[in-house]
């Protein structure tokens, strides 16, 4: 419906930032036609609305239009246009153009930092949001609730625990500690890096918590190898009154899959149906079937499967070839990996898992095959990588890697340890190695694996008192996760390794996720 004839500009503009803020989108961009319809130019109170609109519509034509009528319009150099302009393209990750505009800004704000700074951590390039929160404080600019909460999301993404401390630091000195976002980021972002005890800490002189801060914790303890703490911590969460949600859910059945409680498991994705009223998604059923998976369950998660109503992506289909590499099924994984391939057929994961499958059923033809498939579909593996930070400065390793300044001093404590374990009874499982190597080569290349080389770093470089804390892009190997184990013992240390799937804690020879994960 049109305003009465007659209306001025300044009305234009209340209508059309009402309608912006109710959610009206469409009506805010009609009254706009209607306005210039009528001969009247959009100043610097029209367009910020209209933009913020384009952007929750993931319209990014009607940003760019916007742009290019702003310029010409020369309302760029007013300050929250351009904050307007920088926080519409980093919604629509458009990064490039959102920080162009960013660079261009003669005059910034917290408002314009925050903008860029949330932008970047919500499309994952956590490296250049921790860089956009370094040029914050450099500036003197004092971040807000939205900027720490967003850095603190992006120390998690990128495991940078002690530049998570810093911010934890800042957010005291600068008391905002009593925001919500805050302390869900702080709980979350600990939880990430493995430092559950500082979670903990946290939840628990939280002024006030809300689902997102119950489930931080929960899927923190859940990654980290406590799966039964986590089943507690929802039973505290259902008695205080607050609602589970469906990542709730997720984190629940995550536990249940990592500890092998299988009965919660199926009573748990029963309750988020029966008693909450969630649809199973697919994240639910890729940990359920990841559940029975674990243990040996094959045809239940099957029947699972076949039930299902829901849309079900590749993450599902991968799950079930994980565990029926486990369990050596070849046949069901032959069948899901052609699931994924029809999903998503770029994905190397399902040609990988295959060809580790018949590798270790010496089925070296269909090793070939799968080889021969990959290269001809341009298919290529991503490479294993092991990480380990020191004093402020990431170590980056790959297998037989010798790049590294002190390669020579890694090797020699990789030897070390490879000698001080086999005394202590380690026999390499060469099931981990490439098939087609002659035996002592398999051997060899273990010993190299990425994240034997960052623990041997970490053991000279990370000082006694210290956890050595590993991250690894991929799964570690099976026959990486007993060596290191047995060095925990053998040099009393404590050793925190996060790999694609979970934490795990290993001291004094043992492991949190009980060499079930």
């Amino acid at each position: 419906m049109a305003l009465p004839a007659g209306t001025g500009r300044v009305a234009y503009n209340a209508a059309i930032s009402r309608c912006a803020r109710a959610g009206l989108y469409p009506r805010a961009f009609a009254l706009f036609r209607e306005m210039r319809g009528h001969g009247m130019r959009a100043d610097e109170y029209t367009l910020p609305p209209l933009l913020n609109a384009a952007a929750l519509l993931r319209a990014p034509p009607a940003a760019r239009a916007l742009h290019a009528l702003l310029l010409r319009a020369g309302l760029a150099s007013h300050l929250h246009v351009a904050n307007a302009l920088v926080d519409a393209y980093a919604k629509l990750s458009r990064l490039d153009a959102a920080r162009a505009v960013f660079d261009e800004m003669a005059r910034r704000d917290v408002v314009t930092w925050t903008s860029l700074l949330t932008g970047l951590a919500r499309a994952g390039a956590h490296d250049a949001a921790v860089r956009v929160y370094g040029g914050m404080v450099d500036e003197g600019v004092q971040p807000d609730e939205f900027a720490v909460a967003a850095v603190l999301s992006s120390c998690a993404g990128s495991t940078m625990l002690e530049l998570g401390r810093s911010v934890h630091a800042a957010v005291v000195w600068l008391g905002l500690e009593p925001f919500l976002s805050v302390g869900n980021s702080l709980v979350s972002m600990y939880a990430k890096t493995g430092a559950l005890q500082d979670a903990q800490m946290v939840f628990d002189a939280a002024r006030a918590r809300c689902t997102i801060t119950w489930t931080a914790l929960i899927v923190g303890y859940a990654q980290n190898g406590r799966g039964r703490q986590s089943l507690e911590i929802y039973t505290d969460m259902v008695r205080s009154g607050c609602r589970p949600d469906y990542v709730t859910f997720i984190g629940l059945l995550f536990a249940c899959s990592h500890a092998g409680l299988v009965d919660a498991g199926r009573a748990h994705f029963q309750s988020m149906v029966t008693d909450y009223g969630i649809t199973p998604g697919p994240d639910h059923y890729a940990c359920m079937v990841d559940l029975f998976g674990r243990a040996g369950r094959l045809e239940e998660a099957m029947d699972l499967l076949n039930r299902s109503t829901t849309e079900l992506d590749a993450t599902v289909w991968k799950a079930l070839l994980g565990a029926c590499r486990v369990h050596r099924n070849a046949e069901l994984a032959e069948r899901a990996a052609e699931m994924v391939w029809r999903l998503d057929p770029k994905d190397a994961v399902p040609y990988v898992m295959l060809a580790n499958l018949y590798s270790r059923a010496r089925r070296w033809d269909d090793v070939a095959r799968i080889r021969v498939l990959m290269k001809s579909r341009g298919i290529t593996k991503e490479p294993g990588c092991s990480w380990v930070g020191v004093n402020g400065v990431t170590h980056l390793f790959h297998v037989e890697d010798r790049g590294h300044p002190r390669a020579a001093e890694i090797y020699q404590k990789v030897e070390e340890m490879t000698e001080r374990i086999r005394a202590e009874g380690y026999v390499p499982d060469t099931d981990w190695a490439l098939q087609d190597e002659a035996p002592e080569g398999r051997e060899r290349g273990l010993a190299y694996h990425s994240e034997r080389l960052a623990v041997a770093f970490g053991l000279l470089a990370v000082p006694a008192a210290a956890p050595i804390r590993v991250f690894k892009n991929l799964r570690v190997c099976g026959d990486c996760h007993a060596a290191i184990k047995i060095v925990t013992k053998l040099y009393g240390r404590e050793i925190i390794l996060r790999d694609a799937n979970c934490f795990h804690h290993m001291k004094d020879g043992a492991c949190s996720c009980g060499d079930y994960w």
